[in-house]
């Protein structure tokens, strides 16, 4: 099994990354393949709405998604984790997520498969945000929603954690960790 895994936060060793590093080390205990990305690290550009994806199915932005999106497709499961910054991904999360528009446009305006594989890949999405209540995954769970459809994905799961804001907070949560952990060995062994 082939795991990607995108680490989108600013923050090197931040809650969320140190979730992913969790999730991974579940998964790794089973032997599949992974490959973790920094996505700060990357140098992606916004979308420019130029609408080359719909008329000639690639994107013309010359930057690091042209890597990014065959491992995309290749993935059996992709993880995109990504803290929540007023009620919406991270920046670099979202720059990553507005250019698989590609995507879309493949399957929806120019009706092509993105898989010959009748086994659709799994997508899981792992997030902390701040504060507390029950609308700040919403924006971001939709997003996600939409985001796996485009890559014709099934929306698998996802590990959302209120209240947490600190370099290393994560470790004073009761449960994130072992949770992530969990979730990455379950997703290993189906």
């Amino acid at each position: 099994m082939k795991i990607l895994a995108l680490s989108c936060s600013p923050r090197t060793g931040g809650n969320t990354d140190l979730l992913l590093d969790e999730f991974l080390r579940g998964a790794q205990e089973h032997e599949c393949s992974v490959e973790k990305l920094q996505v700060a690290r990357l140098n992606i550009r916004p979308c420019v709405h130029c609408d080359n994806c719909i008329r000639n199915g690639v994107c013309s932005i010359k930057d690091d998604m042209q890597e990014l999106y065959p491992k995309l497709l290749q993935a059996d499961v992709l993880v995109l984790a990504a803290p929540i910054y007023f009620m919406a991904h991270c920046a670099q999360a979202k720059l990553l997520i507005d250019r698989c528009q590609v995507f879309w446009a493949r399957r929806y305006r120019r009706n092509e498969t993105l898989r010959d594989s009748p086994v659709k890949p799994r997508g899981i999405f792992i997030s902390v945000g701040a504060t507390h209540g029950n609308k700040v995954f919403a924006g971001a769970k939709t997003t996600m929603k939409w985001l796996f459809d485009a890559l014709d994905m099934e929306y698998w799961d996802n590990l959302l954690f209120e209240g947490l804001d600190e370099k290393g907070a994560v470790h004073n949560h009761p449960t994130a960790l072992k949770e992530t952990y969990n979730l990455g060995r379950k997703i290993a062994q189906t």
